[in-house]
């Protein structure tokens, strides 16, 4: 019966700071956007610098001088 006497306030004061956190994460945005991430990863990056794709479509001319790989 002793032990409830610190568990039931232990109890309590950990659910009232799981609340404070709750409502600080609710307050400062972080649940505002759930689904944006989520699908951000379907479209691509309008990255100007982003040249993979251009190096793939015009790859280098053979240099007449290198010997041929095996």
């Amino acid at each position: 019966m002793p032990a409830l006497y610190v568990m039931i306030p232990a109890a309590l004061l950990i659910v009232a700071i799981a609340v404070y956190i709750f409502f600080w994460a609710v307050d400062s945005g972080q649940y505002d956007d759930l689904d944006g991430p989520a699908h951000s990863i379907l479209f691509d990056d309008q990255d100007p610098n982003h040249t993979a794709a251009v190096d793939e479509a015009n790859p280098a001319k053979p240099d007449d001088k290198a010997p041929p790989h095996a």
